[in-house]
């Protein structure tokens, strides 16, 4: 009798110690609101992360100078979209464990009050044992699902990456745009404010009509406009290049912010037949897309499996001492009776689901198709303005040098000079604007064919490799 008190007890003692405990992470608002004020580029655990990635080691640190390749770099570290990707990723890695599971078997315990006459006892105590088993293979179909979504929520950590590098690369363009406006402008003004002030002295000595002075005030008041406007962009796309990284604003004082405005890079790779095929097969959401699909595939052969349904075996034991035979022995095996439904309902509504799934594919390949059309059009378009524009800033320069060539000889005045080197610098800015719209069309190309299709093998390198981030889930247990 000790022995049947004692081993019960045992057990759930056992099994009570593989238990998980529950450990709380409250959320204290003002320390993580700390902790994102407090972010900036020169943290040595980013430095780590960035000679890793970058394959070389920064002897001059903290920098002062940093380029695109290295902001992507902060923003795969930093960006909070990014953080949110990789937790949706482990709680999809763990649902494939909790699909990869066995149900655990029931035990059911009775006492039944018989008194028979002449019985050592009038309790008889009886166990019942309850063993599910699984048809139609369900568990199997129920890994392969989770596994499917698993990996459309890994393929998102790569979408989400790509949309923090092209949010960045958009804000640093309009960034250095700005910047490069503001001093064309700046060189703008004082060329005005000295041809101002030259038409007045010709006014006052009778040489020109106040028409002419009114029309220089005019070009002048319209400069200082355009240049205050050009300061305010300037600070808005400073701040935009520190959301885009994940930063407060305050983490990029004083540092230099490199983007090649005026090199426009090939784009004969990108707007080949190839490069078309492999956006239409192989961009993150074409291949997310296709992951979802295999879900909804799963999802409905596991529905289809449900028709058929599964076993519970029911062994049981008693101990009646009023009995011939003390020991008595049974075992029971229930199912349910498809009776009143054969599943039809699940199984037709997962069939719609991976039907709307596939419809949407069909419909993301389609705008996949016209979004590369329109970006290639455009840059075409952009690159052959920003080269006639070029072509038109060179002239105006010969010009400029012409003229001054002319003054240097005295055969014309310093007014000549001024006006020339005005023409000159509008058409910089013309220029400018010009490189600044073809870098552009270059982004949303890039974005179109999703390039460097390497991008998704960095962004889950920047989790690997980045100690404050999340580590990539662990594979499920067999």
């Amino acid at each position: 009798m000790r022995v049947r008190i004692l081993f019960p007890t045992a057990l759930v003692i056992a099994l009570g110690a593989g238990c998980v405990r529950f450990q709380p992470k409250p959320l204290a608002p003002e320390q993580t609101a700390a902790g994102l004020e407090s972010r900036t580029l020169d943290a040595p655990e980013f430095r780590a992360f960035l000679e890793t990635n970058l394959h070389h080691a920064f002897p001059d640190w903290p920098r002062r100078t940093w380029d695109f390749d290295q902001l992507t770099l902060a923003a795969f570290y930093y960006h909070p979209s990014l953080d949110v990707a990789r937790a949706d990723w482990n709680a999809a890695a763990a649902g494939v464990r909790t699909a990869h599971e066995r149900p655990n078997p029931g035990v059911s315990a009775s006492l039944l009050h018989e008194p028979v006459p002449d019985a050592p006892a009038p309790w008889v105590p009886a166990l019942m044992f309850d063993l599910p088993i699984e048809t139609a293979g369900k568990r199997r179909l129920r890994t392969d699902q989770a596994r499917h979504v698993s990996e459309s929520a890994r393929l998102n950590i790569a979408a989400t990456a790509w949309q923090v590098r092209s949010r960045l690369r958009a804000s640093l363009l309009d960034y250095t745009w700005a910047q490069q406006r503001v001093a064309l402008l700046q060189r703008q003004v004082a060329l005005q404010q000295d041809l101002n002030q030259r038409f007045e002295s010709q006014l006052q000595a009778g040489a020109i009509a106040r028409l002419e002075l009114s029309t220089a005030r005019i070009a002048l008041a319209r400069s200082r406009a355009d240049l205050a406007d050009a300061h305010r962009q300037l600070a808005a796309a400073r701040v935009n290049v520190a959301d885009a990284v994940g930063l407060p604003s305050a983490a990029l004082d004083g540092l230099t912010l490199a983007f090649d405005l005026a090199r426009l890079p090939d784009a004969r790779q990108l707007t080949s037949a190839d490069a078309c095929q492999t956006a239409l097969l192989r961009r993150t959401d074409i291949l997310g897309a296709l992951a979802d699909y295999a879900a909804s595939q799963s999802a409905l052969q596991l529905e289809v499996a449900k028709q058929y349904p599964d076993i519970n075996l029911s062994p049981g034991y008693s101990w009646n001492a009023g009995s011939v035979g003390e020991h008595d022995w049974q075992i029971g095996v229930t199912s349910l009776l498809p009776l009143f439904n054969r599943h039809r309902g699940p199984i037709a509504e997962a069939a719609a689901r991976r039907d709307a799934l596939a419809a949407r594919f069909l419909a993301l390949q389609a705008k996949v198709i016209g979004d590369l059309d329109r970006a290639v059009a455009t840059f075409r378009a952009s690159e052959t303005n920003a080269a006639v524009l070029d072509q038109l800033a060179q002239e105006e320069e010969a010009r400029q040098q012409g003229i001054e060539a002319q003054f240097r000889a005295g055969a014309v005045d310093r007014l000549e000079v001024l006006s020339a080197t005005l023409e000159h610098a509008a058409a910089e800015l013309i220029r400018l604007d010009a490189l600044a719209q073809a870098q552009q069309a270059f982004g949303q190309l890039e974005d179109a064919v999703q390039s460097p299709l390497t991008l998704p093998e960095a962004a889950l390198g920047a989790t690997q490799n980045n100690p404050r981030k999340t580590q990539s889930p662990p594979e499920h247990e067999p």
